[in-house]
């Protein structure tokens, strides 16, 4: 099934981000996007979640530099935008595979793409990978572990439920019982000509 293959290429990025654990490190794609490409683009997408998820740490610091959270919400909103243009490139990648599906009559369209669901998987790979952590952390303690416990609980079947509906959602736009329609994000602030902040600096 198609949710197998991203939750394990979503684990791989996140252990191997976390090998180095540095928002510094550079980034190495482990497949080839001529080879394989759905796995090139889920695996891009997992290591832009686990760093920004990095970025949301630091920038909370209460004592961090002014400066430096400058910096930072600015690198936050590149990885925002790398994130949705992501997302749009997996969206792609299904709109040319069923491309040639006849869509049945009665068909109907999904409240989300395949792809908003997938980047809700990814972000839940990160959650769990995190939540776990919590339930082993030897300075914590046993009511805060367990409490962890039983969220990590939650998630692993909030993660199971969301597996089976991608996966059914891909089953049905596989068969023509439902069509994919996407809708680009269309975000504003990042648009010079949009943002009348940017705008008025020109």
């Amino acid at each position: 099934m198609f949710s197998q293959k991203a939750n394990e290429i979503f684990q791989d990025a996140i252990k191997t981000y976390k090998v180095l654990n540095t928002v510094d490190q550079p980034f190495s794609n482990k497949y080839n996007k001529n080879e394989d490409v759905i796995a090139h683009l889920l695996y891009r997408k997992c290591w832009i979640d686990t760093v920004q998820w990095a970025y949301e740490d630091i920038i909370r610091d209460p004592n961090i530099d002014p400066v430096a959270a400058l910096e930072l919400k600015r690198k936050i909103d590149a990885s925002n935008q790398d994130r949705t243009d992501t997302v749009e490139y997996i969206d792609s990648y299904f709109l040319d595979k069923y491309k040639d599906v006849e869509v049945k009559p009665y068909a109907t369209v999904n409240s989300e793409s395949p792809a908003w669901a997938i980047d809700r998987l990814s972000i839940l790979a990160l959650k769990i990978y995190h939540m776990h952590l919590e339930t082993i952390r030897e300075d914590a303690s046993d009511a805060h572990k367990a409490a962890c416990e039983k969220k990590l609980n939650v998630l692993l079947e909030q993660r199971e439920d969301l597996s089976k509906a991608i996966d059914q959602l891909l089953e049905d736009i596989s068969k023509g019982d439902k069509y994919m329609k996407v809708y680009k994000q269309m975000k504003m602030y990042n648009d010079d000509e949009l943002n009348p902040v940017l705008r008025g600096q020109k």
